[in-house]
């Protein structure tokens, strides 16, 4: 039988408190509890200084309303993740300010086959791939062109694999028992079928 999925994205704003509150407590329980990642958290649920107003979120859920996937988006014109913690990954002179440009960080699936959370560096399900389909779609409405992200090496694979057209934007670093590199990807050819989504208009300037 085919898993349904549910997806919405938007700001904390935009998004209602009790789904918020279960995205918080879903990244909890997988980047700390499960990746044992060294964060802090907040009455239960995982977050940092990046998630603020202008950080827009990508959630799934499954049949009985159950978060089951997130993910962040963040535009580069503020900060973010790469530009404050891992800006030795990036190549070029400047890191990226341009609000075309995006990041995606706090990417995480959970494998139905296997019962388990998986991160962005292990997203190689079906499931997966839909949620980054609908966080490509979501940043094309916030007015994104492309995306950038912190990942280990083998998703680099596994996004070509999958179809997204990515390419390095820096060397591989060995940090935390794996190499991570910063990524670059390109919106133009992703922006596939992405029936299910509900996407908040995007504001006017």
């Amino acid at each position: 039988m085919k898993e349904m999925l549910q997806f919405s994205s938007g700001t904390r704003q935009q998004l209602p408190p009790q789904l918020f509150e279960q995205m918080g407590h879903y990244r909890r329980e997988v980047f700390i509890n499960q990746l044992g990642w060294k964060l802090n958290t907040t009455h239960g649920m995982e977050l940092d200084e990046f998630d603020g107003p202008e950080a827009v979120y990508v959630c799934s859920q499954d049949e009985d309303g159950n978060v089951n996937g997130v993910a962040r988006l963040l535009p580069t014109t503020g900060p973010y993740l790469m530009e404050k913690v891992f800006p030795q990954l990036w190549a070029g002179n400047e890191l990226p300010c341009n609000p075309q440009i995006w990041e995606l960080s706090r990417f995480a699936m959970v494998d139905q086959a296997k019962s388990a959370a998986v991160s962005l560096q292990q997203a190689s399900s079906a499931a997966a791939t839909k949620l980054l389909r609908q966080v490509i779609r979501a940043a094309d409405v916030n007015g994104a062109k492309s995306l950038v992200t912190v990942s280990p090496v083998a998703m680099e694979r596994l996004l070509r694999l999958n179809g997204f057209d990515v390419r390095r934007a820096g060397v591989p670093t060995f940090q935390q028992d794996t190499y991570i590199v910063a990524l670059h990807l390109n919106l133009g050819s992703q922006l596939l079928s992405t029936d299910g989504l509900a996407v908040p208009a995007r504001k006017s300037e």
